[in-house]
């Protein structure tokens, strides 16, 4: 499923891909009716999400083909619907609607209106009129015209220069940015490593554009930085329902970090000595895996690293946010009973590759969570080399300064390499705040704190 991005990171470690546009298949069956016009799948598409507004889930899963009803049980469907709301606020109306011709499919994009976005709902008909693919983003009408990025003060425009560049090649090829120090070089270059979900190369939340804010803060201060567009962004018409239910994070983040950091020492002014990987959430949690397997990276940088299995931190962010407003309904009650039951079927180390997604923590593959099953990054950590730096905001809601930082200060403290800093008054995205943090801090426009950006620099000059 594919969560919104540029809204609100409600769960930033979930990779959810919910909705699939399926590649076209050839049958041998007999001719189909003739396919049915855009003006006749435009009201499909409306009263599709109409039933969804109205908590018809049953009614709106019968508009899907047999591969969707596979990929998307009623339970998925209304996980998916509830994450949205949660996010974009209560749903309020259709504004527009507009087509487009897919091979043999249809494209109707629907542009809603909820309390806090806009957002695209993209519903994809085959020839006979059911629903083969789904997709919530937000809306292009958004997006057209965003606020002008304002660098923070930290930032020196004068100082770099960016190139585009590809990281790997073939079917997952992905668009990137060099920043690169003006001067001979050779530079210390970093490698930028999104949290969950498809994120793009700034990891765009709402108005922040946090990677960007770390891309031209650190090269204004000497050190080169890549950074890329998430494949699960860039490539998202390649995840059907066949690729979805193989998915882990190898393929989701950490061939491409690999590749990103391969890339980087092959590029000109860069020392291929001193390159190192900065995580971020998922990212962070998974620096210690990508350093595993690339030993020639000079460190690691991870920034808000959760310490514990991922339905752990998932249930801690679900309860935290249905707690805001400091009671709990039966609907809020009932919710998280249902995640309850899911965490411990993700824990189960019985967990079979056929496990339903309707079974697992808002509707996550089954190879995804086997794959992390008994993965700790501060254990993983302990056996590399490499030094360490390790960044949290004290004011983080989605990964606990208490729970997952200083169980990794715990379990590394023996590492003479390891360095840990905590950040009182910054949030997940490491911009300050006061009060209690909560999603709609993300809508408000800032950058990431300068003291971070010196506290990196600093930390990369003296390795």
């Amino acid at each position: 499923m594919s969560t919104i991005r540029r809204i609100a990171p409600l769960l930033c470690l979930l990779a959810l891909l919910a909705g699939c546009a399926k590649a076209p298949v050839a049958t041998e069956s007999t001719p189909p009716p003739a396919a049915l016009t855009e003006s006749e799948l435009f009201p499909l598409a409306q009263e599709f999400i109409n039933q969804l507004a109205a908590g018809e889930y049953a009614a709106a899963r019968a508009r899907f083909d047999a591969d969707m009803q596979k990929a998307m049980p009623e339970a998925t469907l209304k996980q998916t619907w509830e994450q949205l709301l949660e996010q974009a606020g209560a749903y309020q109306e259709q504004i527009d609607a507009r087509a487009e011709e897919k091979g043999e499919y249809t494209s109707i994009t629907v542009t809603t209106t909820f309390e806090k976005a806009d957002v695209d709902i993209e519903v994809i008909f085959n020839d006979q009129g059911q629903i083969s693919g789904l997709w919530f983003r937000p809306a292009e009408s958004t997006q057209a015209s965003p606020a002008p990025y304002e660098s923070p003060e930290y930032v020196d425009a004068t100082g770099f220069t960016e190139t585009d560049v590809t990281v790997g090649s073939g079917e997952w090829a992905l668009p990137g940015t060099l920043t690169v120090p003006n001067g001979d070089g050779p530079f210390p270059a970093v490698v930028l490593v999104h949290g969950s979900g498809p994120n793009d190369r700034d990891e765009t939340i709402g108005p922040n554009l946090p990677f960007r804010d770390l891309a031209w803060g650190l090269a204004s201060q000497g050190i080169a930085v890549l950074r890329y567009d998430k494949r699960t962004l860039a490539h998202a018409g390649n995840f059907t329902p066949e690729v979805i239910a193989r998915l882990t994070v190898q393929e989701e983040t950490i061939e491409d970090a690999l590749l990103a950091a391969q890339l980087m020492r092959q590029s000109e002014k860069i020392d291929p000595q001193r390159v190192y990987i900065l995580g971020h959430s998922l990212g962070g949690m998974l620096a210690p895996r990508i350093g595993q397997q690339d030993p020639e990276l000079r460190g690691l940088v991870m920034m808000a690293t959760p310490n514990r299995p991922m339905e752990d931190v998932v249930l801690d962010q679900m309860n935290y946010l249905l707690n805001l407003d400091g009671e709990l309904d039966s609907q809020d009650t009932a919710q998280l009973k249902a995640l309850q039951t899911q965490a411990a079927n993700a824990k189960n180390p019985q967990l079979s590759e056929n496990t339903p997604p309707e079974d697992l923590p808002l509707g996550m593959p089954a190879a995804y969570m086997r794959d992390l099953q008994g993965y700790v990054p501060s254990e993983t950590a302990k056996s590399l080399a490499m030094p360490l730096l390790v960044l949290q905001g004290g004011r983080d809601y989605q990964v606990s300064p208490t729970l997952d930082f200083e169980s990794l200060k715990t379990a590394l403290a023996g590492k003479a390499n390891a360095t840990f800093k905590l950040y009182p008054e910054l949030n997940h995205l490491f911009i300050a705040g006061e009060g209690p943090s909560t999603p709609d801090e993300y809508s408000i426009s800032g950058h990431v704190s300068p003291q971070v950006i010196t506290d990196i620099v600093a930390w990369i000059n003296n390795r």
